[in-house]
């Protein structure tokens, strides 16, 4: 028996990024385990990815190209050879490009985070065929773009300096469930003394074990971080001297916050004035000390109209305290904008000969339904949908399965599994998992540049997503020498070697190590030098007037709340949220039948006097229902969910439901107030008993 060890890379949309090591025994992987040796992975997996060779050799992954023999939706395909399916999806593409490229959509995401297999040779394809460009703002758009107007980009605390922290301020997360080793270095600082605080809606399995959690009414964020910034400017618990040399628009903040004391904000947030003057006096008192406070934000707080909004009001409190003079110090809430990732040579834009629209991810429901219009252009005849399940995770789902039911819509779906998603496909077609392929990968979760080597030959028939495209490429005549380009010389490019950050980035000896550290500063802004238009920290910005936005921090009430639409509450009077089930990360591993059996069924936790005026009881089964949808889970009566609020932990295969709906079935395709993201946690229903 020949035993190897390889260096491999974890793929999924998580800020762990986690360095592997696959033992592989006779062309068999048979261990998936952290490598100890790097940094913050420090040997640990998830619960999800230590079981990533179940996945891999799972009985249902999809070995063979396939075309539909049923209805859509029908989930029916007859096996077919990889000729006859490169030679039909050609044929198809190049009948629809001859008379409107635009008709032609991608739609892509995270289903492998990889730089090469994400974005490479697919980007490059679709911009030679003058295809509709895809917004892909289904995560995080949002809250990049008021980090952005505040910072200047995506770079904030490195995670290996968290547990230096005094106080952590954990703020729409649930990292127990989605950042795990984020959270060891904050059980290490707690350890030695520091302060956590959760803030969040409902009472997740971190909130449970922080010092304090304090659960204000989704879509309040903003209003919250505005009292915070009141009582640190009130009480002068503000870092003067950083304010003065690194901050732009101090004065007219303090207007602002002036606008907003603590019995606003806590008639707004759903919580007590108390709350908001102690959370604001520790922050600031801990600081005052000159001692390293540090928020880690997340995705949560940017789900809902003033997503952005929120993002920017609190990325203003560290540089309100000078908590950036720490290397545990600040706030993060990505790290993917240290990364110098060259896309220009991975995806080839200037391939693109023409302007052509783009379409948003997110509105994938109305879209799909829309006829051809002098403003939105060609009705869209294909789809070409890979590292993504839209069926699943897009919002307003009922319209999203009406678009891809279309009779006239041609759907080709590159996959692992058959999914919500491939049931509708006209052409399946077998994708290699990450144990199967060579690719490169950024992270937004810690600072170091990352390479996953090929552990096992593919599967069956499966091919990588680059070489489906590289076949498309050559059987529709594209000559250009980029589509001849190997996945290894794609890597090569993937970082610039000649910036300073990722000095002696070299594609082959990261092969052999795994992973190489950026070159950042511990405490990137402990002299300001942030990369804005001012080089300052811009409480004010110039930007956000230009774009037609408040230039301040504001409240940006939600869509549906009882403020801001009460007639709409009257009716559906329960807010709703659906973050991450612990054993599912997006809608990857639900097929995963230990992961699956751990997770049990969807659940919808309700406080227990929302619950009673209902007449609910623990484990009965429930409809959750709107205007646009409904769909049924069973009731847990639970005080972790804050009266007024219900939560379903997803996101589940609607196949893989009892009723074959999930909760983006009442999920809304509005965006956000900058970004141009989704509004899931921005959602009114009702509950109501399911009848015997």
């Amino acid at each position: 028996m020949t035993t190897t060890q390889v260096r491999a890379t974890c793929p999924h949309d998580c800020p762990d990024t986690c360095a592997l090591l696959i033992t592989v025994e006779d062309g068999v992987a048979t261990e998936v385990k952290g490598d100890p040796d790097h940094p913050t992975t420090a040997g640990v997996l998830c619960t999800k990815v230590s079981r990533y060779a179940e996945r891999t050799y799972h009985a249902e992954r999809l070995l063979h190209p396939m075309r539909r023999v049923g209805n859509k939706g029908e989930g029916k395909f007859e096996r077919i050879s990889w000729d006859e399916a490169i030679d039909t999806i050609a044929s198809r593409l190049t009948e629809i490009a001859a008379r409107a490229p635009q008709a032609i959509l991608p739609y892509s995401y995270a289903g492998t985070m990889g730089l090469v297999q994400g974005d490479s040779m697919s980007a490059r394809f679709f911009h030679h065929l003058g295809a509709s460009l895809l917004d892909r703002t289904i995560c995080a758009t949002a809250g990049f773009t008021g980090y952005k107007y505040t910072i200047g980009a995506t770079i904030g605390t490195d995670v290996e300096q968290f547990q230096d922290a005094k106080l952590i301020i954990i703020w729409g997360g649930n990292p127990i469930a989605s950042n795990l080793h984020f959270w060891m270095r904050a059980q290490e600082a707690k350890r030695k003394g520091a302060r956590l605080i959760a803030i969040d809606p409902y009472r997740s399995l971190t909130a449970e074990k922080c010092h304090q959690h304090i659960a204000l009414l989704p879509g309040t964020d903003t209003a919250l971080a505005l009292g915070l910034m009141h009582v640190l400017i009130r009480d002068n618990l503000v870092d003067g001297d950083y304010i003065a040399n690194y901050t732009l628009g101090y004065e007219q903040l303090k207007e602002r916050a002036a606008e907003w004391p603590p019995q606003r904000v806590a008639e707004t947030c759903g919580i007590s004035a108390e709350e908001v003057e102690n959370l604001a006096r520790e922050y600031g008192d801990t600081a005052r000390r000159g001692e390293p406070v540090a928020i880690r934000t997340n995705y949560g707080v940017q789900r809902v109209r003033g997503g952005g909004m929120a993002v920017r009001n609190i990325t203003c409190l560290p540089a309100l305290v000078g908590a950036w003079r720490h290397a545990a110090g600040g706030v993060q809430l990505s790290s993917s904008g240290s990364f110098p990732t060259n896309k220009q040579k991975l995806q080839r834009p200037d391939l693109l000969k023409q302007p052509v629209r783009t379409i948003n991810m997110t509105t994938i429901g109305d879209d799909l339904l829309r006829d051809t219009s002098t403003e939105f252009g060609p009705k869209i005849e294909a789809v070409i949908v890979y590292n993504a399940n839209p069926l699943a995770i897009a919002p307003d789902s009922g319209k999203v399965m009406r678009g891809f039911a279309r009779d006239d819509l041609f759907t080709v779906v590159l996959e692992h599994f058959q999914t919500d998603s491939a049931d509708y496909a006209d052409i399946l077609l077998p994708a290699t998992t990450q144990l199967e392929h060579v690719d490169a990968h950024s992270t937004y979760g810690h600072l170091y540049m990352m390479a996953n080597n090929a552990a096992i030959a593919p599967l069956g028939e499966a091919k990588p997503n680059t070489e489906i495209f590289r076949l498309l490429a050559a059987r529709m005549g594209f000559t250009d020498p980029c589509f001849q380009e190997t996945d290894d010389q794609i890597a090569a490019q993937s970082f610039d070697a000649s910036h300073p950050r990722a000095i002696h980035f070299d594609w082959e000896s990261l092969k052999r190590k795994g992973w190489q550290k950026l070159a950042m500063p511990a405490a990137p802004f402990a002299e300001g030098g942030f990369p804005t238009p001012s080089g300052k920290c811009e409480f004010y910005s110039a930007s956000m007037l230009a774009d037609g936005l408040d230039p301040l921090p504001a409240h940006i009430p939600p869509y549906e709340s009882v403020a801001s639409n009460p007639a709409l509450a009257a009716k559906y009077p329960l807010a709703m949220i659906s973050p991450p089930a612990r054993n599912f990360l997006n809608s990857t591993f639900v097929n995963v039948t230990s992961l699956r059996s751990t997770e049990g069924e969807p659940h919808l936790d309700i406080h227990p006097d929302d619950s009673a005026a209902r007449g609910i009881e623990h484990g009965q089964m429930v409809r959750i229902f709107n205007d646009r949808g409904a769909f049924v889970a069973k009731a847990r009566v639970t005080p972790k969910a804050r009266a007024g609020l219900v939560v379903g932990l997803s996101v589940w295969w609607k196949k893989l439901s009892s009723d074959g709906k999930n909760a983006n079935e009442v999920t809304s395709q509005r965006l956000t107030d900058m970004g141009r993201a989704p509004t899931f946690y921005d959602t009114l229903v009702q509950v109501e008993k399911v009848a015997a």
